[in-house]
């Protein structure tokens, strides 16, 4: 039997001055740490932002463009904001606010949907045990549940309360899986392929599922020791992020860690694992992670876009395999590629 860890909210608002010590993060991981606020304001490289509202020009041209700056970003960073992407920013609004008032529950309430990992149970409310590699905890309380297709929802574990979250979370996962159809054909076309192909090789509508994780990183007494979220890449196609503007994310960009600003009315887009396979590399998963900080709760939504776990085989694409550009990834199912990241032992890719 694994270790409950306490739930972060409760940890956090019991006034404690230090953490303890399952949180305190390794020796050489914690050069790297530095103050949230002050590390936004470094000048320095910036994560790209791509404006859609060019995608569906009626001129070609302009299309192209827009294509032509996503596929930079995709290649060069793998994250970038995109702003005017068609989501109605009081529809966002709406689910930010849900979620914050699903976490500004009391703990009882918040414990009727708790989930348990080791059952099999993932959906749910719960606390993350970082994996097996480092063995820390994270400060961190999350609600995670699957929000589309629709038919294979589980509507019985999802928030009662606030009386709206169903609806607005629902209505979200839609138009977000519109913009998820719109960002992969760019993608493939990007790619030299047709509009639709990335789409169709991680499920197209039926069978890609889009999972959705509210994080909950409470006021931390001793940031400087301690994670959100430990150094990874995502393993879906795509993750689409949303935050309250409180800076958190970094990503480990050409050997140092950069910290993302926060951009108003943009959701994040993150490429995950699944597409940088698909495009034996040409597209970058980068390494990310989470910073915490004593003076303000940071929430972020994050729907990751996942292929089925068993129907495909995920693998570089025939037309970008060369024989000067040979396959940098083995054939997998989805469901290998996680167990191979959770349970490999070497550590050689998290940098310091």
């Amino acid at each position: 039997m694994g270790t409950v860890a306490p739930k972060k909210k409760s940890l956090a608002s019991s006034g404690i001055k230090c953490i303890p010590k399952e949180y305190v993060r390794p020796e050489k991981e914690l050069k790297s740490i530095g103050n949230v606020f002050e590390e936004e304001k470094k000048e320095g490289p910036e994560v790209p932002t791509i404006d859609l509202r060019e995608i569906d020009s009626e001129d070609e041209v302009v299309r192209g463009k827009c294509r032509q700056k996503l596929k930079k970003a995709a290649e060069e960073w793998g994250v970038m904001n995109l702003v005017n992407h068609g989501i109605q920013d009081e529809l966002i609004e709406r689910v930010k606010k849900a979620g914050e008032e699903f976490f500004g529950l009391a703990v009882e309430e918040k414990e009727k949907y708790a989930n348990d990992q080791e059952s099999g149970k993932i959906q749910g409310y719960g606390s993350k045990l970082a994996n097996n590699a480092s063995g820390q905890l994270e400060w961190e309380d999350y609600f995670f549940h699957l929000v589309f297709p629709e038919d294979k929802r589980d509507l019985s574990i999802w928030p009662k309360k606030p009386d709206d979250y169903i609806e607005v979370t629902s209505e979200y996962a839609k138009r977000l899986r519109g913009l998820a159809t719109k960002m992969l054909e760019a993608l493939s076309i990007g790619l030299g392929l047709e509009g639709g192909r990335l789409e169709k090789e991680v499920g197209g509508m039926e069978e890609l599922l889009l999972q959705l994780k509210i994080n909950y990183y409470p006021i931390c007494p001793q940031p400087e020791l301690a994670l959100g979220v430990e150094a990874h890449t995502d393993v879906s196609s795509l993750t689409f992020l949303l935050h309250n503007m409180v800076p958190g994310l970094q990503l480990f960009y050409e050997g140092q860690w950069v910290t993302a600003k926060c951009v108003p009315d943009s959701i994040l887009m993150h490429i995950g694992d699944t597409i940088e396979t698909l495009s034996n590399g040409k597209y970058k998963s980068i390494l990310h992670r989470g910073l915490v900080n004593k003076e303000k709760v940071r929430i972020s939504w994050a729907v990751f876009c996942e292929p089925p776990k068993e129907k495909i085989i995920l693998q570089p694409l025939p037309e970008l395999v060369t024989d000067t550009e040979p396959a940098r990834f083995p054939p997998r199912t989805f469901a290998q590629h996680i167990h191979h990241k959770l349970f490999r032992k070497d550590q050689e890719g998290l940098p310091n």
